[in-house]
């Protein structure tokens, strides 16, 4: 195990594309071309991140603080650009205090979407090789389309109207508390494998903080 010190990273492997990704600190993943690329990428938004983790997080000075301990081949969901492997560590057990500390990294990710979202309300946001293709209703539309899909995986699913975060969210935290608790979900949804909740919150975190920051780049 890294010392306390260090930061114990995961790398997902694909032959276009690498994420690096923190096993304790959901939603802190960055991808590059190469491993270099990712551990760059990651260690350039520790102080980013840091403002949505709050004052637990310790920001990484150099790649010298990251201490690989997984390793994971990753597939065609990594060449697309997107961490799509489990890592083995995400299937530890929850404790209840470990389960309200991923679900309050969680939300700490929603209001940083939220903010950046209300700082660019009106804005253009740039578009081209540094932007993106989206506006920002369809960018705020295509991360919750992308969270109802992610709750289908944990087993749960979303019967309010499309559109409505509120409603979204209260069932992806109901879903957490209920699976931490060991207690069926509300609305089960059948699927073959569910995601451990380490890693619903893991990829929901990024994708999230992803598109938080994508706005506030793309909006200044």
């Amino acid at each position: 195990m890294p010392s306390p010190k260090r930061h114990a990273i995961y790398l997902e492997v694909a032959p276009r594309r690498t994420f690096a990704g923190s096993i304790d600190w959901p939603g802190w993943t960055r991808g590059g071309r190469t491993e270099a690329d990712a551990f760059d990428a990651l260690l350039a938004c520790g102080p980013r991140y840091a403002t949505v983790a709050g004052s637990g997080f310790a920001v990484p000075k150099d790649v010298f603080a990251f201490e690989v301990v997984e390793r994971l081949r990753g597939g065609a969901t990594t060449d697309f650009g997107a961490p799509g492997e489990i890592p083995e560590a995400d299937s530890r057990p929850l404790t209840a205090p470990e389960l309200e500390r991923q679900v309050r990294l969680l939300k700490a990710a929603w209001r940083a979407l939220e903010s950046a979202a209300g700082a660019a309300a009106g804005a253009k946001l740039r578009t081209g090789p540094r932007g993106g293709g989206r506006d920002l209703p369809k960018t705020l539309g295509h991360v919750l389309d992308a969270e109802a899909s992610y709750l289908a995986k944990l087993g749960a699913r979303h019967d309010g109207a499309n559109g409505d975060h509120v409603q979204l969210r209260s069932a992806v935290t109901e879903a957490l508390a209920a699976i931490g608790a060991g207690r069926e979900v509300a609305s089960p949804n059948a699927v073959k494998k569910r995601w451990p909740p380490r890693y619903f919150v893991r990829r929901a975190s990024w994708h999230v903080l992803d598109h938080a920051w994508e706005i506030e780049d793309r909006a200044s």
